[in-house]
């Protein structure tokens, strides 16, 4: 064989393994593009002036854990002989007082936070146009009896059902009747 014929044989060789490592993708490519994606927004949705203790904290270890940032959003309910805009003074007495504590309590812990205010006839509604305008890729609800705690039963069907994002839904056990409300996130008794 002829040096000549061994180097276009090697040169040959050699683009051929170029092409093939350029067109099929290795298994590190595959891989990375099957893992999940990151989370980024942890959509912390509450009704009154107090939420349960429990999905307050898992937001905040989960945030913690996946470098996301918490959201928490106030579900105002408008009247329906009120347009959505509407000033609502006395839900806002009650429901921005925790919101702020919230805000102060997750930035104090190193996370960052962007809250949100959420307007519609019902709590559920109020969620829906919340979801519909930003994205989230957690939410995290409190399965309560008290409707001034989070959604009710109904709604958490609802959002399972209809909405294309992961939902954990907390249950506090029977005798936990911790909550968490603007006074007790800042400090106070």
């Amino acid at each position: 064989m002829s040096s000549a014929l061994v180097a276009i044989i090697a040169v040959a060789a050699i683009l051929i393994g170029l092409a093939v490592g350029y067109w099929v993708p290795s298994h590190r490519r595959l891989a990375a593009s099957n893992r999940p994606r990151p989370v980024r927004n942890i959509l912390l949705p509450f009704t009154g002036d107090e939420i349960s203790r429990r999905a307050f904290e898992a937001a905040v270890r989960l945030a913690k854990a996946e470098n996301a940032t918490i959201m928490p959003a106030f579900l105002a309910r408008v009247p329906m002989n009120l347009p959505l805009e509407s000033a609502l003074p006395v839900q806002c007495a009650s429901g921005m007082p925790l919101l702020e504590a919230i805000e102060q309590r997750v930035s104090s812990q190193g996370l960052p936070v962007d809250s949100r205010v959420g307007r519609g006839r019902s709590a559920r509604d109020a969620l829906r146009h919340l979801l519909e305008a930003e994205h989230f890729d957690r939410i995290i609800v409190s399965a309560d009896e008290d409707p001034r705690a989070g959604l009710s039963y109904e709604d958490l069907r609802w959002l399972l059902e209809r909405v294309p994002a992961e939902i954990l839904i907390l249950r506090p056990a029977p005798e936990d009747t911790r909550r968490i409300s603007a006074t007790a996130l800042n400090g106070h008794t």
